[in-house]
């Protein structure tokens, strides 16, 4: 695989410092049932990395000590990880609000036949991939029968209330490119998503999030092969918008990865760019319980273009019109 990094060090991206925490993103590992061309984690069957019991308790620690909002758990599949339920679970006995980021074909996976009704149970919230509403582009994208699996993953989770406009079980799905371009204006496609998905499949969901593809791991590999890599990077940044910056995930956000290192963002996590915080070389999240984090500078490389290029792009979707 390319390493893109070296490409992205020579950054002319506008400095950025950190607001208040609202959300804790964990990943708890990189395995996953699914290895699409997308992914900026180059998750895959074949990754073994996943987070310690004691670095969850971290986690936990964490969330009692900190008011943090929401937990924003992550992976690879994070469900395949043998504590997801435990964290769930812990968290939201603290009052947190959860959110699983699904690839929905998981629900399916052997072992994981009451997930659904787990999730539901305790209230969480749903961020599920689903890359097009055609199955000809996810099965492209994907693999052969993953559309047909993630529909029907839809619709066991809306026959438990998720989706529903005025219910407490949000079901919110991502779309991605299929190559190197910008999402189109995120309004208009949520309303053909919505369309096409309730007429052909009685689906329902709350919102589309669009989030640019980043230019790093398996997907930035692709680009290099390609050729294509400079020519994504100038698409970002001419797309440049300052209006975004003030939205970006990382001002709100801390990432941790499956060995309890912190970053500014899930991106930076794969780029292996650590928080710069009171001069520690890798610092964990520990060690950041009496740190305080509101004015500490962000560490940005030239992908952070891909968050603020058109209407911006981050783990909520559209930052703009």
């Amino acid at each position: 695989m390319h390493a893109t990094l070296p490409l992205l060090e020579q950054t002319t991206f506008p400095p950025l410092k950190r607001a208040a925490l609202e959300t804790l993103q964990v990943n708890l590992g990189y395995k996953c049932n699914q290895s699409c061309l997308h992914c900026h984690v180059n998750a895959g069957p074949s990754r073994t990395e996943m987070m310690s019991r004691e670095t969850i308790d971290e986690v936990l620690v964490f969330l009692g000590v900190r008011p943090v909002a929401k937990l924003d758990i992550t992976g690879g599949a994070p469900e395949l990880h043998p504590h997801f339920r435990l964290l769930v679970r812990e968290a939201r006995a603290l009052g947190v609000h959860v959110i699983d980021r699904c690839n929905l074909t998981v629900l399916e996976e052997p072992g994981q036949e009451h997930l659904a009704e787990f999730l539901a149970q305790h209230r969480v919230e749903v961020i599920a991939s689903l890359p097009c509403y055609l199955q000809d582009n996810v099965d492209r994208q994907r693999g052969d029968g993953v559309f047909q699996r993630s529909i029907r993953a839809l619709q066991r989770l809306n026959a438990l209330g998720y989706g529903r406009p005025d219910g407490d079980l949000p079901l919110n799905l991502v779309y991605n490119p299929q190559g190197p371009s910008l999402p189109p204006p995120q309004a208009q496609l949520e309303a053909d998503y919505r369309k096409h998905l309730r007429e052909r499949y009685g689906v329902r969901f709350n919102r589309l999030y669009t989030l640019a593809n980043m230019p790093i791991q398996r997907f930035g590999s692709t680009l290099v092969s390609k050729g294509q890599f400079a020519a994504y990077m100038k698409l970002l940044k001419h797309s440049h918008r300052d209006e975004n910056l003030d939205s970006v995930m990382c001002r709100a956000l801390v990432s941790v990865d499956w060995r309890g290192f912190v970053y500014d963002c899930d991106f930076n996590q794969m780029l292996n760019l650590p928080m710069a915080i009171d001069g520690k070389p890798r610092p964990r999240l520990r060690e950041l319980i009496g740190t305080p984090l509101e004015g500490a500078a962000i560490v940005v490389k030239d992908h952070c273009f891909g968050c603020t290029a058109g209407q911006g792009s981050s783990c909520g979707g559209a930052l703009s019109g």
